[in-house]
């Protein structure tokens, strides 16, 4: 699993990385996380807020911070 954390380098972004990180290990899974920060490659993902977080290619969530929790639902359905 491959997991993309989408912004600028800010708070926010961090405390997204962050809560990304516990929640994988509190659901006992491992993963690459990847943060970037091009705005280039941030766009081409349709992206116009972030912080934004990509599971597997597929874009989860933009414009907000997640809660550890909310992370562990998005990771428990994909899988």
């Amino acid at each position: 699993m491959i997991i993309k954390v989408l912004g600028s380098g800010c708070h926010k972004c961090i405390e997204l990385a962050d809560n990304t990180r516990k929640a994988l290990a509190a659901r006992g899974q491992q993963a690459d996380i990847v943060k970037v920060t091009d705005f280039v490659d941030i766009a081409a993902y349709g992206v116009m807020s972030t912080p934004a977080l990509v599971i597997d290619e597929k874009l989860v969530s933009a414009g907000k911070v997640l809660s550890e929790q909310e992370i562990g639902e998005l990771l428990g359905k994909a899988g």
